[in-house]
């Protein structure tokens, strides 16, 4: 479904990613796992088009979509849950969840995803006419990916879901990453909460100063020595 190919990425004269390549199939739950300042959130960044490439390939359903801008990529079937939720906070939940499908035509498809995403996020239903900036942290976090649903992706990006949450949140938050996969989107997933990633992940990839260093199912790199150092806290 998504595949990147040697991707270098510049912030100025920072070189962000180094020859990035990695793969997402369909109906996979991948993630990029690695610590802060690695290259994580960039690299969800320029595959949604929010940061420019210096080289490399982004292929999405065989499509190149590496000169698309965001919204062209989204109309593609590509949306993120940007890291921090990033919610407009003085408008309602209902309108946030009107927001991510701005670029939709289809309102009686709309008016079933928004039900959809009601059914899925039973809080939201009950908030909807609640200011979004009223919520708790986890209710803002279910709201961002009940927004980002509503594009209809065919695979969802995960910006560091579980941060700032209470652990039961976070489970919380996993299983719906999980659901909501099960039902048919792709997921790739950057979190920094390693052993919960890769405890969802069929596949994963370490990153570490812009470059992928190692790349396995999720329960080998749980087993992986260098990994349990790193992210696991094992000895």
């Amino acid at each position: 479904m998504l595949e990147i190919k040697d991707l270098n990425v510049h912030y100025g004269v920072i070189h962000a990613l180094k020859n990035i390549s990695l793969a997402v199939n369909d109906g996979e739950i991948v993630t990029l796992i690695g610590a802060n300042g690695a290259g994580k959130t960039t690299t969800l960044r320029t595959i949604s088009g929010l940061k420019k490439i210096t080289s490399g390939e982004i292929i999405l359903d065989g499509k190149q979509i590496g000169s698309l801008s965001a919204p062209q990529r989204v109309l593609l079937g590509l949306s993120q849950v940007p890291e921090g939720r990033r919610i407009f906070p003085e408008m309602s939940v209902l309108e946030n969840l009107e927001m991510g499908a701005f670029l939709r035509k289809d309102k009686e498809e709309i008016r079933k995803d928004m039900q959809n995403v009601y059914e899925r996020f039973p809080i939201l239903g009950d908030r909807k006419k609640q200011m979004a900036g009223t919520l708790s942290g986890g209710e803002q976090q279910m709201l961002a990916m009940g927004r980002a649903l509503m594009s209809r992706p065919k695979i969802l990006l995960l910006d560091e879901p579980s941060m700032g949450l209470a652990p039961l949140l976070v489970r919380e938050i996993f299983e719906i990453i999980k659901d909501i996969n099960k039902s048919g989107t792709t997921v790739l997933l950057v979190e920094q909460n390693a052993s919960m990633a890769l405890s969802i992940a069929h596949r994963g990839y370490v990153i570490e100063t812009g470059s992928i260093v190692l790349t396995g199912s999720g329960e080998e790199l749980m087993k992986s020595n260098e990994v349990q150092k790193a992210y696991l806290g094992g000895e």
